[in-house]
């Protein structure tokens, strides 16, 4: 992790004691690494939509039976086959399917990939997460 740099930050005490308590949920040894993650997520966030590749997930819940939906999504994926590394469908119930699909490509055309498959008629659930690939994140 190259040279390591020390800061201080000030606080509120109300916000500090909510900050411990969300480190301690989530198995956090220290704040320090709580504080690192938080930049990390926010850098992604910010540099996504200018990196030349870009990753995701995307999850969807439908109702298969309806209005021809599973055609639909099927078409919507495979005209956009090379933005998909990978899908995972499971039957939650009868009617119900969740769909989890890996995409990795330009970042746009992943979010617009991704924006038609949830706003397709039908669809009951469905959210994006994008992620960085890596490469300029320590």
């Amino acid at each position: 992790m190259g040279n390591l740099t020390r800061f201080g930050i000030s606080l509120d005490k109300d916000l500090l004691e909510h900050f411990d308590a969300l480190c301690s949920l989530k198995g956090y040894t220290n704040r320090s690494e709580a504080i690192r993650d938080l930049i990390r997520m926010a850098l992604v966030e910010q540099r996504w939509n200018s990196e030349p590749c870009g990753a995701g997930t995307l999850t969807l819940v439908y109702d298969h039976h309806k209005n021809d939906l599973a055609r639909r999504l099927m078409d919507i994926q495979h005209d956009a086959h090379e933005c998909i590394v990978t899908t995972m469908h499971v039957h939650l119930d009868h009617n119900n399917c969740l769909e989890v699909l890996v995409l990795k490509g330009e970042p746009q055309r992943v979010r617009l990939l991704a924006d038609r498959l949830v706003s397709c008629k039908g669809v009951k659930h469905g959210v994006f997460t994008a992620t960085t690939t890596g490469r300029d994140l320590d």
